[in-house]
């Protein structure tokens, strides 16, 4: 297994779907495997695979290091969400957009098909927490990050704000090159 780069929103990768997977091989258990490695590397809670440049349908999700909240430690392959009730409003942040967190609204329960890395479709049911995670991680793999939830002032704030960070990476990258 081996930690892989988080691609850098507004990359391509990250705003097309996602292609389902097929057959799960040896070539999609070492990208779950380097998904976990990546993923508490950069000391994160969820990944979806276009966050490291492959658009598999694949997101992975820990939420064992949080206390007080359910704990979910899950690889889900072609994740979808079948149900949804309530509303939650969490202050979420992203390895692929550095620097900005904002508080998005989501619904506080979901129920999930998808398959296990043992090719097992099953049915999930999240809430709270647990359930925020998930539908981030899903919008990933429909080409869409947590800042287009936003809306109005606080979305063109948090846009300036990314377009600071990313102007100051770029600079960073140059001066170390």
């Amino acid at each position: 297994m081996a930690v892989r780069d988080i691609v850098i929103y507004p990359a391509e990768v990250l705003k097309k779907p996602t292609r389902n997977v097929e057959d799960i091989n040896d070539e999609i258990l070492q990208i779950i495997g380097d998904m976990w490695d990546t993923m508490y590397e950069k000391e994160g809670v969820g990944l979806a695979c276009n966050q490291i440049g492959i658009d598999y349908s694949i997101v992975i999700v820990d939420t064992t290091v949080k206390e007080g909240v359910q704990p979910v430690r899950l690889t889900l392959i072609n994740p979808q969400i079948i149900a949804s009730e309530g509303k939650q409003t969490y202050k979420e942040a992203c390895l692929s957009v550095p620097g900005i967190s904002a508080e998005v609204e989501r619904a506080y329960w979901v129920k999930v098909k998808a398959l296990t890395p043992k090719g097992q479709e099953e049915i999930f049911e999240f809430e709270g927490f647990p359930a925020v995670v998930l539908q981030h991680e899903i919008d990933h793999l429909s080409g869409k990050v947590f800042l287009e939830r936003l809306k109005g002032l606080k979305k063109r704030l948090a846009l300036d704000k990314y377009k600071k960070i990313l102007r100051q990476l770029e600079r960073a990258k140059r001066e170390n090159s």
